[in-house]
């Protein structure tokens, strides 16, 4: 009989091939592994569940807790597989929270895995159970050209951070406007930001307050590459995502706008007076943008490589350019401006206090537990309070891929 370690781990894949199959192992007992098949109608029926709820939107199901815990309850129902779900039970009762590493299909690529309710009453979630992070296809994580750039190695180096940057050819109120919206110097996340300043930890020096980190019109592709190739120990990009079309295929299409103007080279079309930076040109040029261990992209459906069935976009981009892990999300991220206007707190700021959570996890020993406990302290709240502030069309959006 195998003891299991102190901090089990197990890897859950699932696959589309027809019905969808799951497989599950711990890697204590990788000669025992579970596997079973959900059959496609029922995947396609909490599919579209999850699709009508909308997630990321403030008059979706994730703002309302009733409606939330139905669709958590229904998921979890439908892709965790009994076995699985034994497991993990047997464990919280020995009071030992394992680690899941899943590797999504592309059709159930948005799920909320840390949301799933498995119990009704007292209303048990995933993220209470076990830490959950996504697991890189192995395909990225053994690409002969990978080149893996240890944090522990380079955690003294400075961080690189890139903070809702002016887009050429759009206003701060347009499309690809400001995410953050004015920011005040008293603000959680620039004090944050002051601190790592203070402390000689960004790689651009603060030219007078830690505000003019933001909304800055030099954070170019070429800004980006010196500061890399100069040594980083972390990324931290907060602006805008353009995910790829999966009815086109082309995950390498996923797209990061920066303060690029369209007269720069790049495999992205230019669009108005900007070119954005394209998974496909880190894929192509890793050495010229070589990304440091800990990445964090905080942006619309950053994290969209699960969806496609060749995952070759901006999470997989930035993994094979050297990190370790990758901090994504999976649905459009809600700005305090749209929270507020759906009747949040005016004074609450959550995608900044996001923001901050994330760079201080990326900061720790072990960022995934370090997520995953902000994300606990975030149901606890969302049970307590059921404001929007609090609700999980934020905080449910993000996801870390190891690899």
């Amino acid at each position: 009989m195998v003891t299991a370690p102190a901090a089990p781990t197990a890897l859950v894949r699932f696959a589309d091939a027809g019905d969808l199959y799951v497989t599950w192992r711990w890697t204590h007992a990788l000669d025992s592994p579970g596997v079973t098949v959900i059959p496609r109608a029922q995947v396609t029926d909490a599919m579209a569940a999850l699709t009508a709820a909308r997630p990321g939107a403030p008059d979706g199901h994730l703002a309302a807790y009733t409606t939330e815990l139905d669709l958590a309850a229904r998921l979890a129902r439908t892709l965790v597989p009994y076995g699985l779900a034994l497991n993990l039970h047997q464990y919280l009762q020995r009071g030992v929270r394992p680690l899941l590493r899943i590797q999504p299909a592309p059709s159930i690529a948005r799920v909320p895995w840390e949301l799933l309710a498995l119990d009704s009453d007292p209303e048990i979630r995933l993220l209470e159970v076990a830490d959950v992070s996504a697991l890189a296809p192995a395909s990225v994580v053994h690409a002969p050209a990978r080149v893996r750039r240890p944090w522990s190695a380079g955690r003294e180096l400075p961080l690189v951070a890139v903070l809702d940057p002016r887009v050429p050819g759009f206003g701060a109120g347009s499309r690809l406007g400001s995410v953050l919206g004015p920011v005040d110097p008293g603000a959680p996340l620039v004090r944050r930001l002051a601190e790592h300043a203070r402390a000689g930890r960004l790689r651009l020096p603060v030219p007078g307050e830690a505000t003019s980190l933001f909304r800055r019109a030099d954070t170019d592709r070429d800004w980006l590459s010196a500061a890399l190739r100069a040594g980083a120990s972390r990324l931290l990009y907060t602006g805008h995502v353009t995910a790829a079309d999966p009815a086109a295929g082309s995950s390498e299409d996923a797209r990061l706008h920066l303060s690029c103007p369209a007269t720069l080279p790049g495999h992205a079309p230019a669009l108005r007076g900007h070119r954005p930076l394209a998974a496909k040109d880190l894929l192509l040029d890793p050495a010229r943008w070589p990304m440091p261990g800990r990445v964090a992209l905080i942006a619309c459906e950053s994290g969209g490589d699960p969806r496609f069935a060749d995952a070759l976009g901006l999470t997989s981009a930035t993994l094979h350019a050297g990190a370790e892990l990758v901090t994504a999300t999976r649905w459009p991220l809600p700005t305090d401006h749209a929270l507020a206007l759906a009747g949040a707190d005016p004074a609450a700021r959550p995608l900044q206090e996001a923001i901050r959570a994330i760079d201080t996890a990326h900061e720790s020993e072990d960022p995934v537990r370090a997520l995953a406990g902000w994300q606990r302290e975030r149901l606890t709240a969302w049970r307590r309070e059921r404001t929007i502030e609090h609700a999980p069309l934020l905080w449910g959006a993000f996801t870390t891929t190891t690899g």
